[in-house]
């Protein structure tokens, strides 16, 4: 059962928000308002995005991610989060001030904000995912869009509904979300060398459209298993050309036997008719 959250009083001057605030271990890291488990859909889709998600030009050790994972992210009401279905960020180590796994991810807590967030469109949560709900009362919290456009100003926003299998995106540009448009089917993102993409195949044995991380020329960011995979076919040809190379060999040693053994009779038939073979290979 989680605590409730514990205040530090204030001092003059004001200590900064990460000592007075609620830490991760205060706040709470279920959510009660959404009871029951996500559907198969909402555990493989974001897993595949974790697996793929590795930018080039950034250290592997200061890559996080995660999926459905409570982000706190109002200074003024410390207890209201947002859930999202799989967020990445780059600067940050992938402990909890390099010690605990995350509970929570609580924005006054960390060196950074998300920098992609990625929504998986369901028919419940449609209107506030493309922020078409009407803004929310003081007093009320506001809607993912609200919070990912204008509270933690996250560069990247993509929504993706395996309904229609429709992928959206927007970019934060002057402080407000721009649609963005495809090229050559994938969405680019420069600053991390990555690039956001629809692949039809087949993932944990399930063949689908799934949506996954290109470098941003569209190569294929492999998954471990899959790089495994890629490896054991890799040393599996290779062994295969080995093995090729080897009979071709035992073939041109055989042959090359045969070819001697013909001359050899060659030259005996000529002794046994009078001719001296070594003689005949002179005037040759």
């Amino acid at each position: 059962m989680t605590s409730s959250p514990h205040y530090i009083p204030q001092s003059d001057p004001p200590l900064p928000p990460w000592e007075t605030l609620p830490t991760m271990y205060d706040l709470p890291s279920d959510n009660p308002e959404e009871p029951g488990l996500p559907d198969d859909f909402h555990f493989l889709q974001p897993l595949l995005l974790y697996l793929t998600f590795q930018p080039i030009n950034w250290n592997p050790e200061l890559v996080y991610s995660a999926a459905d994972l409570n982000l706190y992210y109002d200074l003024q009401h410390p207890l209201w989060y947002k859930r999202p279905d799989w967020f990445g960020v780059v600067g940050v180590g992938k402990l909890y001030k390099g010690q605990d796994l995350r509970l929570s991810y609580v924005s006054w807590q960390e060196p950074a904000n998300p920098f992609v967030v990625v929504e998986l469109l369901s028919p419940g949560t449609e209107d506030e995912d493309l922020g078409t709900r009407r803004e929310s009362a003081a007093d009320k919290p506001p809607s993912k869009w609200e919070v990912y456009e204008r509270i933690l100003r996250i560069p990247y926003y993509v929504v993706f509904s395996r309904y229609t299998n429709e992928l959206r995106a927007f970019h934060l540009v002057g402080g407000h979300y721009e649609p963005m448009n495809l090229t050559n089917g994938y969405l680019l993102m420069p600053e991390i060398d990555l690039s956001l993409g629809l692949w039809q195949g087949s993932f944990r044995d399930i063949e689908r459209l799934w949506l996954r991380w290109f470098t941003l020329t569209g190569e294929l960011i492999p998954a471990p298993t899959e790089e495994a995979a890629a490896a054991t076919e890799r040393a599996m040809f290779a062994q295969q050309e080995a093995t090729e190379a080897r009979q071709e060999a035992i073939e041109a040693r055989q042959e090359a036997a045969q070819a001697k053994r013909k001359a050899e009779q060659l030259a005996e038939r000529l002794r046994q008719l009078g001719v001296n073979p070594d003689e005949l290979n002179e005037l040759l």
